[in-house]
């Protein structure tokens, strides 16, 4: 070093590159949709093991009645969900329902159909009306929710009219009849495992009624149906990329287009899916009461859009998940049994259900906030 010459200074090392950077569970966590729903279910179990208390809610039996009216509303809301993430909305699930339920039901009983020709005849125009909904949207640029709003009462009236014109009547009974030995219709009737509440029960884990039979014979086929769409729903949604093409067309249709993405066959593939989940509520309602009514799902699109915003979906599309979804349908099944269960004046139903959706909403908000404040 020559005299008087400062020392070169020791180079700083390198900033490590933050897309290196490991991100902290906490984060992680915060970014999740279904956070909030989490939060609300535990809320929701928590208050109920205490108002609750002693009723049998948490009986095996009860726990079996409130994960049944939770899976019938987690049908549909896993299709919701996804349609939702992509964008857009469906608001003739409820009308699908009850036109379903009447396409299984008059071909069956008034005419001799196979039970399971009658179950493809309902799938079949599922698809169709799924096809139509999506198609519009499509090519006309309407909102979703005005063509599918439409759809709400073009498909209760057809269900309507055609109950009537064939049997004079808005109410068919007598599908009990043609159930047994149906392949088909095994898939939405009866239970599961029955085998193994009967071993349960032998060995005392469960209790017995008078004629020593278990009080829960098994799990039934709608909280299977809901558990498998869950799953896959998740899956398609992770670990594929045709998940990635439904948050990118609900997230910016066109820079997805722009990208490669076939937003419009998505979004019909979408409507097919949540038209083909209302056949699914369909069968097995059909399947469990022997019978079809029109007014069947009423307002049940309502209360799938419930569940979704309350799993954590953005009602603008591109963000939510269909665990969510789920956890959303399970809060609304400890409620609705719950209140029956506490002997609560069920009158106060809705209004508990508006305002565990407005704070759903916030809370949900709230949390992307914080989450975008973490990154």
């Amino acid at each position: 070093m020559k005299p008087n010459q400062e020392p070169t200074p020791a180079a700083a090392p390198e900033a490590q590159d933050e897309r290196l950077q490991a991100i902290p569970l906490w984060k992680k966590a915060l970014s999740r949709p279904e956070l909030g729903a989490l939060a609300g279910a535990v809320l929701v179990l928590s208050f109920f093991i205490v108002a609750a208390s002693g009723t049998g809610m948490f009986s095996p039996a009860g726990i079996i009645n409130v994960l049944q009216v939770a899976a019938q509303l987690g049908i549909i809301a896993t299709a919701a969900a996804l349609l939702m993430i992509g964008g857009e909305f469906d608001l003739s699930i409820g009308s699908m329902i009850g036109l379903a339920g009447i396409l299984i039901a008059i071909p069956a009983v008034e005419y001799g159909w196979p039970l399971w020709a009658a179950i493809l005849l309902a799938f079949s125009c599922a698809a169709l009306v799924g096809w139509i909904n999506g198609n519009l949207v499509n090519k006309t640029g309407l909102p979703s929710f005005i063509v599918t709003l439409g759809f709400l009462f073009i498909l209760r009236g057809l269900a309507i009219g055609i109950s009537r014109l064939l049997t004079g009547r808005t109410q068919v009974g007598g599908v009990h009849e043609h159930v047994p030995g149906d392949w088909f219709a095994a898939l939405f009737s009866g239970e599961v495992a029955t085998g193994l509440f009967a071993w349960m029960a032998s060995q005392g884990w469960i209790a017995t009624n008078f004629a020593g039979n278990p009080v829960v014979t098994g799990i039934p086929v709608s909280i299977v149906w809901w558990l498998g769409l869950t799953a896959v729903a998740t899956w398609v949604l992770l670990c594929t990329p045709y998940g990635n093409w439904i948050f990118a067309s609900g997230g910016d249709k066109n820079a997805a287009r722009n990208s490669g993405v076939p937003v419009h066959r998505v979004k019909i593939s979408l409507f097919i899916f949540t038209a083909f989940s209302a056949t699914i509520f369909a069968c097995i309602q059909v399947m469990d009461t022997g019978s079809a009514d029109t007014i069947r799902g009423l307002l049940k699109e309502l209360e799938a859009i419930i569940a979704v915003v309350i799993g954590g979906a953005l009602l603008t599309g591109g963000y939510g998940s269909a665990i969510g979804a789920a956890l959303g349908a399970l809060i609304f099944g400890m409620v609705q049994m719950g209140i029956f269960y506490t002997g609560v004046n069920t009158d106060w139903f809705q209004v508990f259900l508006g305002v565990m959706l407005l704070v759903a909403v916030l809370f949900n908000n709230f949390m992307r906030k914080k989450a975008m404040e973490a990154k």
